[in-house]
C-alpha cells in the first residue's frame, strides 16, 4: 500500500501547527521575504550563490523548526520527472549554455552527445534552484495557516485597487489553488487504491517505475480532473448559498498586526536577496 500513499508526500500547502519565530511572523512579511528570496534564487546562476541559499533556506527550515525529512519528502513524487529533465539538459544542452565563470570546455562528446561543463553546471543549478523553491515554497506554507495567507495576500495588493488590480479575488484564487493541491492528491490516492482493488495494475514497482508505467498512470487522469471539476462546483454553489460578493465594500475580521520582528525579517531578508544579486557577477564560479 505504500505505492499509493501520496498524500504524505505532498508538503505544499500543509500547514504545522507551532511556536517558531517563523510561525510568529505576520503573513505580510512571509509574502515579502519569500518574494526577495525567490528573486534572489531566479536571477543567480554561479555555483556559490546557490549554495549559499540553500544554506540560507536550510537555516530558515531549522529555524522554523520544521523536519527535514518531511520536507525532502515532497521530492519523492518529482524524482523521475526531475532525472528525465536533468539528464536532457545533461545530453543535449551543451553548445547553447555558457557556464558562469568558466570557458566553455566540452567533457565528452559522441555523435549528436555533447556533454560540456556549461550543461553540468546548468544541471546542478537546477537542481540546487529546485531545491530551494521547494523549501521556500513549503516552509511559507508549513508555518502559515491559508486564512491567513489569504488576508496577507489581499493586504499586499490592497494599495493596487486603485488601478483596478481585485486584490480579493486574486488572493482567494491563490489560496484556493494551494488548498487544493493536498486535495487532488488525497483525491488520486482514493482513485489508485479503488483501481487497484478491481485488477489494475499501477503500482510504481520501484523508485522509477512511474516513469514504466506512465499509460497505466495515465488513466487517472480522467477521473482525478472530473473529481475536481465538481468540487469546483460545489465550491461555486457553496459561495453562491453564502451570497458572497467580490472584495469591493467587504470589511474583515481579521486585524493583522505589525511588529518590530517584522521590520527586522523585512531588513534582514531585502538587505540579503540584494546582497545575492550584487554580487553574483563577481562569484567565482
Amino acid at each position: 500500500m505504500e505505492d499509493f500513499e501520496l498524500l504524505r508526500y505532498v508538503t505544499v500547502g500543509q500547514y504545522l501547527p507551532g511556536d517558531s519565530l517563523v510561525h510568529r511572523l505576520d503573513p505580510r512579511t512571509k509574502l515579502s521575504v519569500f518574494l526577495f528570496l525567490v528573486v534572489a534564487v531566479t536571477f543567480s546562476t554561479s555555483y556559490t550563490a546557490n549554495a549559499i541559499l540553500v544554506t540560507a533556506t536550510l537555516l530558515l527550515v531549522l529555524l522554523a523548526r520544521i523536519p527535514l525529512g518531511y520536507i525532502l519528502g515532497g521530492l519523492k513524487p518529482a524524482i523521475p520527472l526531475i532525472v528525465i529533465l536533468a539528464v536532457l539538459q545533461l545530453l543535449f544542452y551543451g553548445e547553447a549554455y555558457t557556464p558562469y565563470g568558466l570557458e566553455n570546455r566540452t567533457l565528452f562528446q559522441w555523435g549528436w552527445i555533447h556533454i560540456t561543463n556549461g550543461s553540468v553546471q546548468l544541471v546542478v543549478v537546477s537542481m540546487l534552484r529546485f531545491v530551494e523553491l521547494l523549501f521556500l515554497t513549503s516552509l511559507l506554507t508549513n508555518t502559515t495557516p491559508l486564512t491567513d495567507l489569504t488576508h496577507g495576500l489581499e493586504a499586499m495588493l490592497r494599495p493596487f485597487r486603485r488601478i483596478g488590480v481585485p486584490s480579493h479575488e486574486l488572493s482567494l484564487v491563490a489560496t484556493i489553488a494551494l488548498r487544493f493541491v493536498p486535495l487532488l492528491a488525497e483525491q488520486l490516492e482514493i482513485i489508485m487504491k479503488a483501481q487497484a482493488s478491481r485488477g489494475a495494475d499501477i503500482a510504481y514497482g520501484g523508485r522509477f517505475g512511474f516513469v514504466r508505467t506512465a499509460r497505466q498512470v495515465a488513466v487517472l487522469i480522467v477521473p482525478l480532473f472530473v473529481d475536481a471539476f465538481r468540487r469546483a462546483e460545489d465550491l461555486i454553489l457553496a459561495m453562491q448559498a453564502r451570497c458572497y460578493v467580490g472584495g469591493r465594500g467587504r470589511s474583515s475580521y481579521v486585524r493583522l498586526k505589525f511588529a518590530p520582528v517584522d521590520a527586522g525579517a523585512h531588513l534582514v531578508g531585502a538587505l540579503f536577496s540584494l546582497a545575492i544579486l550584487a554580487l553574483r557577477n563577481t562569484f567565482p564560479v
